[in-house]
């Protein structure tokens, strides 16, 4: 019942005009930013930290949260009609998507998408609502030792899910840690790494960071790459709407699509992409015209695009409970957080339970508007694709300087943004991933700060991080995270080598 009535509270704020506004800002930027390939929520959240520094922390929070929901609807756009998914939680959906709509059917395709995305969003969120209070419940009873394990868990999960090389990961992520060492250290006063410099006694900011390794290199990534192949827009021929056997065959797929999507989001090294070929893959196996798939089954549209926007949801709850990121959209969203002086984790839900709950109630309303703007607007979406490349970096460079200006003006903070600029293209060209470093800079700090008190209260002992139950356990997850991609990687290697 208290979560029945906190939802009634959360309703009640996020059904002010004003955030209202600020739901309806984020699912229309997010759909936008979802169709244009290579331009992620991520990247958009990043842009706009700056801009809302002085904004109400309410609606800036739901504003994010809706591009987060529309960028994982627009993704599927693009991959439905020029088999370029927007984002790579789409790439399941391209598979069987394009087929559909090169044979004429793109209509009930972006159709079952996006209805699937609709029932999907709104299970996940009540998911959401539910399990965060017992989550937070189980939370506060952690001490520094248990957060430590626990930052410990994240920053492993983290580096091994984003990319495809753990040593790369690890790498991006001990670039972010070290950035966190730069300032004032909170225990002894001492400057850190400020190389005598003022404007770094305050430490590195992280949209600084954030918009220097994603807005600004990922403009000089796309200008690096002088040859593209044209995709071919397929038109979206017959109605947008679907036939009553698309419908008997799109409920199931949703419905399995969102069991599996909402729990692995919620892991901390879940993530979209993991359930959303989980489901294709099982969508295939149960389905009663497996002779469709490759030729454009409507099942393997409806489960993973289901599966795509649970995990959404999903990762709110590790994010919000715990103030574990496990996106680089979450990662951004845990930016906008600290940005307002705000920790999400279980003391949040105790001090700002207005924010909280405003925030996940105001992701029903997301999900409601995104629904009746994706149908009806497909034509727009469509042609946003048409946009030269050269004017919309140019115009994310633009956003980015006089963000960052506005935010921070500082001759400083513009050399950190175009250093980190060269850093995120750098990384880029080299496949290193960039969402760790953020997370090395946002949770490096706590992390630090968790371990001192721990050691502090133990007059010195590490043992005391053995001692509880709770962070030997979450230190020998963290562990095996780390131990498995290599041995895995070895096994490989071990059976290629004897085939």
């Amino acid at each position: 019942m208290e979560t029945f009535a906190a939802l009634a509270h959360g309703m009640a704020v996020a059904v002010q005009p004003m955030n209202l506004l600020y739901a309806l800002i984020g699912v229309f930027l997010g759909t936008a930013v979802g169709v244009l390939p290579g331009i992620g929520p991520a990247l958009t959240v990043a842009l706009l930290l700056p801009v809302t520094y002085k904004l109400d922390p309410g609606g800036s929070l739901i504003m994010f949260a809706g591009i987060y929901y529309g960028g994982m609807y627009g993704g599927s756009t693009t991959a439905i009609l020029i088999n370029t998914p927007g984002e790579s939680a789409s790439m399941a959906t391209a598979l069987e998507g394009n087929k559909m709509a090169k044979a004429g059917r793109g209509g009930p395709a972006l159709a079952t998408s996006a209805i699937g995305s609709f029932v999907a969003g709104t299970i996940a969120t009540i998911g959401l609502a539910f399990l965060a209070p017992w989550l937070v419940d189980f939370a506060v009873r952690f001490g520094p030792e248990d957060y430590f394990a626990l930052m410990c868990v994240a920053f492993v999960t983290v580096s091994a899910t984003f990319g495809d090389s753990p040593i790369r990961g690890l790498t991006s992520l001990f670039i972010g840690l070290t950035l966190g060492l730069i300032g004032i250290d909170k225990l002894t006063g001492q400057a850190r790494l400020a190389f005598g410099m003022p404007e770094l006694l305050d430490g590195v900011e992280v949209t600084t960071l954030a918009v220097g390794l994603f807005a600004v290199g990922e403009a000089l990534y796309v200008a690096s790459r002088r040859h593209h192949a044209e995709e071919k827009i397929e038109p979206v021929r017959g109605s947008l709407w679907m036939t009553k056997q698309d419908w008997m065959r799109s409920w199931k797929p949703w419905l399995r699509g969102t069991m599996f999507g909402f729990p692995i989001g919620a892991l901390p090294a879940g993530g979209a992409e993991i359930p959303t070929f989980l489901s294709y893959s099982t969508e295939k196996r149960l389905s009663k015209h497996p002779e469709e798939f490759g030729k454009g089954a409507i099942e393997g549209v409806a489960g993973p695009e289901a599966a795509n926007n649970a995990s959404a949801a999903g990762t709110l709850v590790p994010l919000l409970t715990l103030g574990l990121p496990t996106s680089a959209t979450a990662a951004m969203m845990l930016a906008g957080f600290q940005q307002y002086g705000l920790n999400p984790g279980p003391l949040l839900f105790a001090e700002r339970p207005d924010l909280v709950w405003g925030l996940i109630a105001s992701l029903f309303i997301a999900n409601v508007m995104l629904l009746i703007l994706n149908l009806p607007l497909v034509g727009l979406w469509v042609r946003l694709l048409a946009i030269p490349q050269p004017w919309l970096y140019a115009g994310i460079l633009v956003f980015a300087t006089m963000g960052t200006i506005a935010a921070k003006p500082s001759v400083v903070e513009l050399s950190m943004l175009a250093a980190f600029g060269v850093l995120g293209f750098l990384m880029r060209r080299f496949d290193f991933p960039i969402a760790p470093v953020v997370v090395g800079l946002i949770l490096g700090p706590i992390a630090e700060s968790q371990l001192r008190r721990a050691l502090a209260i133990s007059l010195g002992d590490p043992i005391v991080l053995l001692q509880s139950p709770m962070s030997a356990t979450l230190l020998g997850i963290a562990l095996i995270a780390l131990v498995a991609p290599f041995v895995l990687k070895g096994l490989g290697r071990f059976r290629a080598s004897e085939d």
